[in-house]
């Protein structure tokens, strides 16, 4: 029997891929765990590996085009077997994507469901359909299945979307906003779906988390000093590089990072079961790519290193804007570091990123004259606001948090110990 190679689930809320490129064509020999495709999702590009060794044909998914998650898109056969004949599979109502693709090498009777209704009254659905609704704290009713006889099937309970939360304010459709300007005085760009998928998480993080804010400047004197010192000293590799080359961010997420061990009440994520009190600092850092973008994450930052962090952070700030970040990479975490310092920004709040309680947001450091050990003199600062969510972090909690940040900011060498 042939080797059905499927459309993976490389992300938990994908429902749906495009591949981006095929790496063999229709015919060729592959290797098992030889890449065959390349994976598009909302967050990353992946590469998929081959299942088996053998011969791949009935490639059914152009690439570029969005196909549900689990659909064939090949089949691997031994050396000399004979190539099955493929059809498309009927669509069901209740599809809203691709048929999936059938092998078929011999008309097939009518499929029976003979499933019995269950006495609950709860409409009828495979056991692992049922499953991942309890799991996932979903309705059977609300659930319109794709399977004989409307049968609730895994797939349909994945790709289930609730409806949205009724708007306390109508807003505009489409054609009503374009209606306020004049024709040909603008361009539509159609919405990507990183894009889509941000608006959602942000308007969601805004309707369900109860924000508030803490700001505070730390002075950046010694820490600019001890990062001039470290660079400095950095080994040379053999073209006369430096290892690494320190930035005030590695400073902040080493901070932030040590600041929640210090202040562990603060280091939590609110569900509705518990809340949750993580054991290591796990920061995001928010990187810029186009189109919107991503939140890798630096495990256990506490116990690393500043040079390690910061060799870290290049890499996976490079592998975002290239679309090759792994879920575990950017999935997760206990907090995030915003910083808009590079472009001058001197303060701003930042949105909480779920399942985050926090989040801080880091300003530029900027000379002013301030206070220092009994005169007035120009003193590089920085403005830093904690956002927190309410439900897990109180005003005080949130300020003992920003304030041990603070005590790591001015005084680095306790980030050395």
């Amino acid at each position: 029997m042939p080797i059905e190679v499927i459309l993976p689930r490389v992300d938990m809320d994908m429902a749906t891929g495009k591949i981006s490129k095929w790496y063999v064509t229709e015919g060729a020999t592959v290797a098992k765990g030889a890449p065959i495709f390349e994976i598009e999702t909302d967050k990353a590009a992946m590469e998929v590996e081959s299942p088996g060794a053998g011969v791949i044909r009935n490639i059914t998914a152009s690439e570029g085009v969005d196909i549900p998650v689990g659909t064939p898109v090949a089949f691997i056969y031994a050396e000399g077997e004979a190539a099955q004949i493929l059809t498309p599979a009927p669509a069901t109502p209740a599809a809203s994507a691709p048929a999936a693709q059938n092998i078929q090498t011999a008309p097939v009777a009518p499929v029976i469901d003979t499933t019995p209704m269950p006495q609950s009254g709860l409409p009828r659905a495979t056991p692992l359909a049922r499953r991942l609704a309890r799991e996932r704290g979903l309705k059977l009713p609300e659930i319109t299945g794709s399977g004989p006889r409307g049968r609730i099937q895994a797939e349909d309970v994945r790709n289930f979307r609730a409806a949205p939360p009724p708007q306390a304010e109508q807003r505009p459709a489409a054609p009503e906003v374009t209606s306020l300007y004049q024709s040909g005085s603008y361009d539509i760009e159609p919405i990507s779906g990183m894009r889509r998928i941000i608006a959602e998480r942000l308007v969601q993080s805004k309707q369900t988390v109860p924000h508030f804010y803490l700001s505070l400047t730390c002075d950046l004197g010694e820490l600019l000093h001890v990062r001039e010192k470290l660079n400095d000293s950095a080994p040379r590799n053999s073209d006369k590089q430096p290892a690494w080359k320190l930035s005030i961010n590695d400073f902040v997420i080493k901070a932030l990072a040590l600041a929640l061990q210090r202040v562990p009440n603060a280091n939590v994520t609110w569900t509705d079961a518990g809340i949750l009190k993580h054991r290591a600092s796990d920061v995001g850092v928010a990187v810029a790519v186009e189109g919107g973008l991503f939140t890798p994450v630096i495990r256990a930052a506490e116990t690393k290193s500043l040079s390690v962090i910061s060799l870290e952070m290049k890499e996976l700030a490079a592998r975002a804007r290239a679309r090759r970040l792994t879920p575990s990479e950017y999935q997760g975490g206990t907090t995030a570091v915003s910083n808009l310092g590079m472009y001058g920004i001197e303060e701003f709040a930042a949105i909480i990123n779920p399942p985050h309680a926090t989040i801080l947001a880091v300003g530029a450091g900027i000379e002013r004259p301030a206070k220092y050990e009994g005169r007035i003199e120009l003193r590089t600062q920085m403005t830093c606001t904690l956002s927190c969510d309410h439900r897990a972090v109180d005003g005080a909690l949130g300020a003992e948090l920003l304030a041990a940040f603070r005590t790591f900011i001015e005084e680095p060498a306790l980030m050395l110990a």
